[in-house]
């Protein structure tokens, strides 16, 4: 497994890597768990090569966020991927990523709105335009995303569908189901901001997600519902909720009625010091 920082030496391993089968990248931030590893076994199911890039992307942390305590644990990280069968790390500096001078912004509206959007302004301004960014460095056959991100997926898709980019096309920018632990938690690099309480608690997020869906399911008003999660996931011991909405699958467009169309009820809520998403399929009305 090669592990680079910089440009020259990242082209020269691509290079090499596609005389020899396609490439698929799976971009994450580090701190890895089962639910990077997922997207990893994932991607060598699908593509000959896989690369694997590590940035802790500061363009994407707003004021007062949580850029300086996110882990940073790249040794670690690295041997988790070569027991993976990872053929290339890409762990650019901050320096390379974004050098001297560095002035442009990929703004994605629509999609980027609301949401996490709303409660982290510039967030997915920073999202695209790193994932961009890594796009053109890397040139990969297919890019792998986790669900759990699912306003983030969203917003990568429609920026490579309006950018026209061929490596990855869109419709090789593939969204991987959300892993989770055994009681129901999305798997996530913030759970370790936890206590051993608090991390109890947490299972009350995909618990009363799952207790909405069934409502909104059997013909309860939208509204009702949500209403009703909100206030389980204070009685179960988050602090506040960001945002709970349902929302089309694939244009995220708020709904306030069961919809024949794919769905999604997407939740954010803060419990501790974190702040924690999650979101699950609505089955469409008959």
């Amino acid at each position: 497994m090669q592990i680079v920082h910089s440009l020259d030496p990242l082209r020269s391993a691509v290079a090499q890597l596609r005389q020899s089968g396609t490439l698929a990248l799976v971009p994450t931030m580090g701190a890895l768990h089962e639910g990077h590893l997922t997207l990893v076994r994932e991607a060598k199911k699908r593509a000959g090569h896989v690369a694997v890039s590590i940035f802790v992307n500061p363009l994407q942390f707003g004021a007062g966020e949580d850029l300086d305590a996110y882990p940073r644990q790249l040794e670690r990280d690295c041997a988790m991927l070569e027991k993976e069968g990872v053929a290339l790390v890409w762990a650019p500096t901050v320096d390379v990523m974004y050098p001297q001078g560095f002035a442009t912004n990929i703004s994605v509206s629509g999609v980027s709105e609301g949401l996490c959007g709303g409660s982290r302004p510039g967030h997915f301004d920073g999202v695209a335009t790193v994932v961009c960014k890594l796009f053109h460095q890397v040139l990969p056959d297919m890019a792998m995303f986790g669900e759990k991100d699912w306003q983030q997926l969203a917003v990568i898709r429609r920026m490579a569908r309006d950018l026209d980019l061929t490596r990855p096309h869109a419709d090789n920018i593939l969204g991987v189901p959300t892993v989770r632990e055994a009681d129901g938690l999305a798997m996530s690099s913030r759970n370790a901001y936890l206590t051993a309480e608090q991390r109890l608690q947490a299972a009350g997020l995909p618990a009363a997600m799952k207790k909405a869906i069934a409502a909104i399911e059997a013909g309860s008003s939208v509204a009702d519902a949500l209403v009703t999660l909100e206030s389980d996931l204070l009685a179960s011991g988050f602090l506040s909720i960001d945002y709970a909405e349902l929302r089309d699958a694939d244009n995220l467009i708020p709904l306030d009625s069961h919809s024949p169309r794919p769905m999604r009820l997407l939740v954010a809520a803060r419990i501790g010091k974190a702040r924690l998403i999650d979101n699950m399929a609505v089955t469409p009305a008959v």
